[in-house]
C-alpha cells in the first residue's frame, strides 16, 4: 500500500509539473510565453501625406500619380481618421486645382464633409493631400539579454520570441482598428435568408445549388 501511494503521488506531481510548464505565467520580470503579451501592438495616429504633380484639370494626373492617389484614398478609407486635407500652391489656378481634387476625392468615396481645401506658399508647386492615419507599432526587437541555449528553470522563451511576428502583423493588417475591437457585422442577405427559411419550413434542402464546374472542383478537392 505504501508503494502504491508513493507511485500515485509521483504521478500527480508529474501532471502538475507539466501543467505548470504550459501555463502562460511570467517569470517575475513580465516575460511570458505569449508574444501578444510580451510585445503588444499599440495603436496611435500619425500624419500620412503625398504630394502629386498637377498642371491642369483637363490634363489630370499622370498614370503613376493616379495610382498613388488611389492607394492614398484606399488607405484613408481603411485606416484614416478625420478629414482629408488638400492644399495647392497659391496662384491663379489654385481654385481650379482644389476643385479638381475635391471632386476626385468625392468620386472615390470620401464624403464631401470630410474634404478640407486650402492654399500654401512654400515654393513647392505640387498638390499635397494628407490625413491623420491610424498606425500600429510594437517595441523595438532589441532585447538580446537571454541566450537561446541558456538553461532556465522557468522554461520560458527568449525575450525576443514573437517580436518580429508582431511587427509583421502590424504591417499587414488591412484595417488596424481590428486590433482594438471587432467590426460590427454587416447587413444580412434578406433574400437568401427568406430562401433558407422557406426551404426549412417545407422540409426541403436549403443548400445553394452548385453548377457543374463547382461540383467538379469540390469533388476534386475531396479526392
Amino acid at each position: 500500500m505504501a508503494m502504491s501511494d508513493a507511485l500515485r503521488a509521483a504521478a500527480i506531481a508529474a501532471v502538475l509539473l507539466a501543467g505548470s510548464c504550459a501555463a502562460p505565467t511570467n517569470n517575475g520580470a513580465g516575460l511570458t510565453d505569449d508574444p501578444d503579451m510580451n510585445h503588444p501592438l499599440v495603436l496611435d495616429t500619425a500624419p500620412q501625406s503625398i504630394r502629386l504633380s498637377f498642371s491642369a484639370a483637363d490634363a489630370g494626373l499622370m498614370p503613376e500619380d493616379a495610382a498613388r492617389f488611389d492607394d492614398f484614398v484606399a488607405h484613408y478609407k481603411a485606416n484614416g481618421s478625420g478629414s482629408v486635407s488638400v492644399t495647392a500652391p497659391s496662384g491663379p489656378t489654385s481654385q481650379q486645382t482644389l476643385s479638381y481634387f475635391g471632386e476626385r476625392l468625392a468620386a472615390a468615396g470620401v464624403p464631401r464633409s470630410q474634404i478640407l481645401v486650402g492654399t500654401r506658399d512654400d515654393g513647392d508647386w505640387r498638390v499635397e493631400l494628407s490625413y491623420a492615419g491610424v498606425v500600429a507599432h510594437a517595441a523595438n526587437c532589441d532585447d538580446w539579454s537571454s541566450q537561446q541555449a541558456s538553461d532556465t528553470a522557468s522554461n520560458l522563451p527568449m525575450a525576443n520570441l514573437g517580436c518580429a511576428v508582431q511587427h509583421n502583423i502590424a504591417a499587414q493588417i488591412e484595417n488596424l482598428r481590428d486590433i482594438a475591437e471587432p467590426r460590427p457585422l454587416g447587413p444580412s442577405d434578406a433574400t437568401r435568408r427568406a430562401t433558407v427559411m422557406g426551404a426549412y419550413e417545407k422540409g426541403t434542402p436549403s443548400a445553394a445549388t452548385k453548377n457543374a464546374d463547382q461540383s467538379v472542383a469540390v469533388s476534386s478537392i475531396g479526392h
